[in-house]
């Protein structure tokens, strides 16, 4: 039973319409569903990914009528996002420029380019290198060249004030094996090649707790193979770890639990997918909703804002 690299990272928005904007336009993102929240039908859940929705792509956000959040240890920090190579770097830093966007210059962090910056909610963000790793499938309708467009998630960075109780649920639990350390942080490895197979622990001692809020992350989610899905619901029932049981999100079902520094963790399998129940050609262009959820679809409809 291994993960299989990461599914998605879901975070918070309070303004989903300047989210759309800088994710699709400014980043070049597909749009793969837009959907609510299933357990709060007044939010929007926005997915966005590449130009297949591919599980390890989806860089996704709840909108919610909150504050900004208050950074903090005890959650996750950064949120990596694949290019490749030198000149699509010098490109993005341009773009940046151009665009107004909060960035640091290009530098090299764990032995890979890295150009950190923020979106407009203070989003932490990194573009990393991956050196061509693993397929990649442009959005033929993005406005970033297919040469520089972003090619998915890796890695992902979570902050702990201490590493023991963390290290040992990634270990023994979810099969992660620990790679290397750079600074305060330690890389876990999971199936797969580059940044999209590596979870980042990093130590912060003395660091108050994150108190979540627009620009922050709700949780991460790992990768598994659909016919394993059972076997890993038996597995943390077996380990005795609270969680949420079973979930079918309707594109992928789901397991939640968190790990002992209070990290959210996600098990979500790699199908059906996103054209379940709408063509490749046309995802995301309409509000799509689970089958249990279609019969409301006008009370939800009329409660959410246009994007």
């Amino acid at each position: 039973m291994q993960l299989n690299g990461l599914h998605h990272l879901t975070a918070v928005t309070a303004d989903a319409p300047s989210n759309h904007n800088f994710y699709t336009k400014t980043l070049g993102l597909r749009m793969v569903k837009k959907t609510v929240n299933q357990d709060d039908t007044s939010a929007y859940h926005l997915f966005y990914a590449d130009g297949l929705g591919s599980p390890g792509t989806d860089i996704t956000f709840f909108d919610w009528p909150v504050g900004r959040e208050r950074r903090g240890t005890h959650s996750i920090v950064r949120t990596g996002l694949r290019i490749k190579g030198e000149v699509a770097f010098k490109w993005w830093a341009d773009h940046f420029k151009a665009r107004g966007v909060s960035a640091e210059k290009v530098a090299e962090r764990d032995g890979r380019l890295t150009l950190d910056f923020e979106d407009f909610e203070g989003q932490r963000l990194s573009l990393v290198d991956d050196e061509g790793t693993g397929e990649t499938h442009p959005w033929n309708e993005s406005p970033i060249a297919a040469e520089n467009q972003i090619r998915g998630l890796g890695p992902i960075t979570i902050s702990v004030p201490e590493l023991r109780s963390t290290e040992v649920i990634l270990t023994t639990v979810m099969n992660m094996t620990k790679a290397r350390e750079y600074a305060n942080t330690s890389v876990f490895k999971m199936n797969g090649s580059g940044p999209v197979s590596e979870l980042h622990v990093r130590v912060d001692k003395g660091l108050p707790p994150a108190q979540q809020g627009a620009g922050s992350v709700h949780h991460v989610a790992f990768n598994i193979p659909s016919a394993d899905y059972q076997a890993w619901a038996d597995r943390l029932k077996e380990l005795r770890i609270p969680n949420s049981g079973p979930v079918d999100r309707f594109w992928f079902k789901s397991l939640y639990f968190r790990e002992p520094n209070g990290v959210l963790f996600e098990l979500a399998t790699d199908g059906p997918g996103f054209a379940t129940d709408e063509s490749l050609e046309n995802l995301g262009k309409t509000l799509s909703l689970p089958p249990f959820l279609e019969g409301r679809r006008a009370q939800i409809e009329a409660a959410l804002k246009p994007l």
